[in-house]
């Protein structure tokens, strides 16, 4: 998501720094870079305009400021027009005073529309809002089974009638269910069309009128661009949607949509569609955005996502008994698997400051790795996971049989977490003045970069 617009404006900015003293033309310079940079990652050429605009207009009196850096000053300026252009501040979702809550999913076929239906419905639910999801696509093949299938693997409930056609119909009746069901929100999930066509959108102000929504979001695949944009633009039009998802920005590196679609629109992004897994949604959040982008980072994001998938009884338990006893392979097997829940190793490492899309291509951190390690971990006895001194030739021999891994992989595993140790009683032992650390057990030939 962003690395190639992180990757161009970082070498632009890396420029400037170099030159120390800036001057106006170096400024102009420098916004002719940003300028190209924006319009080949696809953002609407009238707000690329009115961006640079701004920021030159607040450049200029970094120019006369003599006790601060010119181009940390140009960084900060250009990330918080970025900011403003993405949409200022987060809005989250509009919640009814008298439950339940109802939210319109609208967008064209292949967007992500119900699949995102299935995720929000997750993510309310686990902030114990409880949802209910309302199959009123009728139209397309098996979308009433795609939904009643994500519902089930979700735990959400889904209302549907094959019965009729009729969606009014059938969202008013999946409300009252939700009404019955005590549900703090139903999202109705709405059917789309390969493009914009006066029979959807007639549908759809039907159906609005009669359930009266208190969010329309518009679901928008960021990958498609400009075109995203043009599409929410006709459904604004139709039906004045109050937010946008955009979905598979794990594959769009370029990121003109959403640079794009609040500049445009001036609804709000309310959420973005990060992977295919259930939990690939995450809250949008403009300034967390820019600092991503510009490489400042995104510590808040990162505590927020360690707060989710950490248990902290767990993690307490852990940490007390690693102080009182250090830590064996049965704790550092049950450490990795709660980081494993944070999601991949090099998206936690974009979220910090300075951290580039190029310092990570060298970094090889193959998912499968993990999976080797914990195989290895449990193919030892717990006498073994304990006292992983006792391990000698022949049960390495066995373990790597156990787990079809080679030798090699377990003894490097075994010397690794031996190193680990020392690390951990060194720090415990001069208040984290020990002395220098091992390698990380992660990418390269760390822990987790076993080959």
């Amino acid at each position: 998501m962003f690395d190639e617009l992180t990757d161009k404006l970082g070498n632009v900015f890396a420029k400037l720094r170099g030159r120390g003293v800036l001057t106006e033309s170096d400024i102009k310079e420098g916004m002719r870079e940003v300028r190209r940079v924006l319009l080949e990652a696809d953002v609407n050429f009238a707000l690329t305009r009115e961006f640079l605009e701004r920021v030159e207009k607040k450049a200029v009196g970094v120019l006369q400021l003599k006790s601060v850096q010119p181009a940390q000053q140009l960084v900060k300026i250009v990330h918080d027009e970025l900011t403003t252009m993405l949409g200022e501040r987060r809005e989250g979702l509009r919640m009814s005073s008298v439950p339940p809550t109802i939210i319109m999913m609208v967008g064209l076929q292949g967007s992500g529309k119900t699949t995102t239906a299935g995720k929000l419905a997750r993510k309310l639910r686990l902030e114990n809002k409880s949802a209910r999801l309302v199959a009123a696509d009728v139209y397309r093949p098996a979308a009433i089974d795609q939904l009643e299938t994500l519902g089930r693997a979700l735990d959400v409930p889904v209302y549907a009638d094959r019965t009729t056609q009729d969606v009014v119909k059938i969202a008013k009746a999946g409300i009252e269910q939700g009404v019955r069901g005590r549900d703090r929100v139903v999202i109705v999930d709405t059917a789309g069309r390969l493009q914009i066509d006066a029979d959807m959108m007639d549908e759809l102000k039907r159906l609005k009128a009669a359930i009266k929504p208190d969010e329309i979001l518009f679901v928008a695949d960021g990958m498609t661009g400009q075109e995203a944009v043009k599409i929410a633009q006709g459904f604004n039009e139709a039906l004045d949607v109050t937010g946008v998802i955009l979905t598979k920005l794990d594959g769009d590196a370029r990121g003109g949509a959403a640079l794009s679609i609040y500049g445009v629109l001036k609804k709000p992004i309310k959420y973005i569609g990060v992977g295919e897994k259930p939990d690939a949604l995450e809250e949008f959040h403009p300034e967390r955005m820019a600092g991503r982008i510009l490489q400042m980072g995104d510590i808040v994001s990162l505590v927020e996502k360690a707060q989710e998938a950490f248990d902290e009884t767990e993690a307490k338990k852990l940490e007390k008994k690693v102080r009182k006893e250090g830590m064996d392979l049965e704790d550092f097997l049950s450490a990795m698997r709660q980081m494993q829940k944070l999601g991949p190793f090099e998206n936690l490492l974009k979220m910090l400051p300075g951290v580039s899309p190029k310092m990570l291509k060298d970094v090889k951190m193959d998912p499968k790795r993990m999976k080797h390690i914990e195989a290895i971990v449990l193919s030892m006895t717990p006498q073994e996971r304990k006292k992983p001194e006792i391990i000698n030739g022949s049960r390495r021999a066995r373990i790597a049989k156990g787990c079809g891994r080679p030798v090699s992989d377990v003894n490097r595993l075994l010397e690794q977490f031996r190193e680990m140790q020392k690390m951990m009683k060194k720090m415990g032992g001069a208040g984290g003045k020990g002395g220098g650390m091992p390698r990380l057990p992660f990418g390269g030939g760390g822990m987790f970069g076993m080959r």
